[in-house]
């Protein structure tokens, strides 16, 4: 799929480039997409030089967590709820363990940490699967609510915002809490409706009627503040929780007499191998999306959704982030070089930069995750997975451009 996906970009371009030439009498696009190809292999190299740090310096301080057991400690909370939302594996199963621990990693951030989890996880639901071949209830829920799940730091944004400049890199970081927790609650009430879950149940009732309130509460004050309040607490925020976490796992792992200096040291050596494996994937990404907007594609696709939405009645700033979030289902790489060549090319702090900012931070590479997942244990047949998870991506762009529109609007 991904293979496809790169090539259309070229060809796409070329198409483009061909009929700017022949039609237009614009011979300049050929250097233009040239001169694009270089220059987004040199922009690749100054993101990766900051992403080296970033990832060193943060999953340095995760593990640290991990040897403190707050991992642990969430995933012990958590169980009891996913014991009654899975029915069918039984009480102290193996499975539920590693599919809590699973989410509390991805709600920290451990991204390398909580793929090899879930795996597992997915291999354990597999031995109590009586079709093989075919999806089991308990196998869907987990998949949909791992390709929506929560991320409470998106580092990587704010990562991506510092290197283009933005002067507050977590400014996005409320709105990307609010849309991520739209596609997760979206996510799970489908498969929930599909399933027939016990919502009713006192346990699972007692966390959605708590979520609802603290999300709701939320809400609620945030509609009391101004534009400019709202930025300025999303900003606050942002940091306050940054660094709060970082010194909780600190203190934490010195309370449980971890050696945190020589744990941040060993997480950080894995943050370096995790960082320059990527710099591949990000040349080949952004080089083609680089040669999709020199060639004119690009504009003639985002005018066309202009148009559209001015038809509508609506107002069309949030057109430039579409973009990420049209292939963000499909590959991570490609729509992390369509976020950062929306703040190329828009600024990084435009209207279009943060809503696609958020939208990144909100969805997930949902057929990549379906893929993997499942094609570890030989399922063929996903059921319902794709519409749910498909639904909780579309919820997390929706809320996404609404967010921002309430928030920067």
């Amino acid at each position: 799929m991904l293979n496809g996906l790169w090539l259309s970009f070229f060809v796409v371009a070329a198409l483009s480039a061909l009929g700017r030439w022949l039609f237009g009498g614009d011979a300049g696009v050929f250097a233009a997409m040239v001169e694009s190809l270089f220059g987004m292999a040199k922009l690749s190299v100054e993101v990766m030089v900051l992403l080296f740090g970033t990832l060193t310096l943060w999953l340095g301080f995760l593990r640290i967590a991990e040897k403190a057991g707050i991992v642990d400690v969430l995933a012990r909370l958590l169980s009891p709820l996913f014991r009654r939302l899975m029915p069918e594996v039984p009480p102290g199963h193996p499975a539920l363990g590693l599919i809590t621990l699973n989410f509390t990693a991805n709600a920290l951030g451990l991204d390398n940490a909580a793929t090899p989890i879930g795996l597992k996880a997915m291999r354990a639901l597999q031995e109590l699967n009586p079709l093989p071949t075919v999806a089991s209830n308990a196998q869907i829920l987990f998949l949909v609510l791992n390709a929506s799940s929560l991320t409470l730091l998106p580092v990587t944004i704010f990562m991506y915002r510092a290197q283009q400049g933005a002067a507050d890199p977590t400014l996005v970081f409320l709105p990307i809490l609010l849309a991520t927790s739209a596609s997760t609650l979206v996510g799970f009430l489908s498969v929930a409706l599909v399933q027939r879950l016990k919502l009713w149940d006192p346990v699972v009732l007692a966390w959605l009627v708590g979520a609802a309130l603290v999300l709701g509460g939320t809400m609620a004050f945030l509609a009391s503040l101004s534009a400019a309040a709202l930025a300025s607490l999303s900003s606050l925020m942002g940091n306050l929780v940054l660094f709060g976490l970082i010194l909780v796992f600190l203190l934490w792992g010195a309370w449980r007499r971890v050696p945190v200096y020589e744990s941040f040291v060993e997480g950080a050596k894995e943050g370096f191998d995790v960082a320059k494996n990527l710099l591949p994937y990000l040349v080949a990404m952004l080089c083609a999306i680089g040669v999709l907007r020199a060639s004119g594609a690009l504009d003639v696709l985002l005018d066309g959704l202009r148009h559209l939405v001015n038809l509508a009645g609506l107002d069309s700033r949030f057109v430039e982030a579409l973009p990420t979030a049209l292939v963000k289902p499909f590959s991570g790489s490609a729509a992390r070089a369509m976020l950062i060549e929306t703040m190329q090319a828009t600024g990084v702090d435009s209207f279009p930069a943060l809503v696609a900012a958020t939208v990144q931070g909100s969805t997930e590479t949902t057929f990549y995750v379906l893929a993997v997942y499942f094609g570890a244990v030989g399922i063929q047949r996903a059921r319902h997975a794709v519409g749910c998870a498909l639904l909780a991506d579309i919820a997390g762009v929706l809320a996404s451009i609404s967010v921002c529109y309430w928030f920067f609007g």
